[in-house]
């Protein structure tokens, strides 16, 4: 089976990922490996075969060249850094990554790209994206045609990050899916597909526990 790795946040005194992450791994047939903030990520990319970036808070807007808008909720920096850091670790091994709402937003600004701090006060869509479901149209082999997403999230893309292709944007136009060209499997999503598990969801995890399948 498949080793993924799936990074931790923390929180005080205590580690935490919720479990969907996890038991979606298992599902789709791959062993989810829990890495801690702060471990030294080559160690980590050598013995695991794909990396899933979770959800999570905010990115200190610092990482693209902004001061905060009043609405974030900071995820500490030792998380982000040590993610972007595996992040470019298991690139160089050219194995699988798989990027959820926050882990989206990462992948985008590691690449260059910058977020929309808060949708509702920059952007003033009609669209509610911090909470219930809303259509979405896709492209490509993941994500053909049109489905609806459960969606959690105040932040978006704003400025693409460098070589990343949308493949899915809602109604709004929002970015809600993008890959990376010319790589084996470089995936982000901006809903939750661990918490819904339907045929998207277990087709999306499916294919990324395959990808890692490969590298082993």
């Amino acid at each position: 089976m498949p080793v993924i790795g799936i990074p931790m946040d923390r929180n005080g005194e205590y580690l935490r990922l919720k479990h969907h992450y996890s038991s979606a791994i298992l599902y789709a047939g791959g062993t989810p490996v829990l890495l801690p903030p702060g471990g030294d990520p080559l160690s980590f990319v050598t013995v695991i075969d794909g990396l899933l970036i979770p959800g999570g808070g905010d990115m200190y807007p610092s990482y693209y060249s902004e001061e905060p808008h009043p609405s974030v909720k900071i995820v500490p920096r030792q998380r982000t850094d040590f993610e972007i850091a595996l992040l470019k670790a298991i690139m160089e091994l050219r194995k699988p990554v798989f990027g959820v709402c926050y882990g989206m937003q990462l992948i985008n600004v590691a690449f260059g790209g910058s977020l929309y701090q808060d949708i509702k006060s920059q952007l003033g869509t009609s669209v509610d994206h911090t909470r219930g479901c809303h259509r979405v149209i896709g492209s490509g082999k993941w994500l053909g045609g049109d489905f609806v997403v459960n969606t959690s999230h105040h932040q978006a893309v704003k400025e693409l990050g460098k070589d990343l292709e949308v493949i899915a944007v809602a109604e709004d136009h929002l970015v809600e899916a993008v890959h990376l060209r010319d790589y084996p499997f470089l995936l982000g999503v901006q809903w939750h597909p661990e918490r819904s598990m339907d045929q998207l969801s277990v087709h999306l995890f499916i294919s990324f526990v395959e990808a890692a399948h490969g590298c082993k």
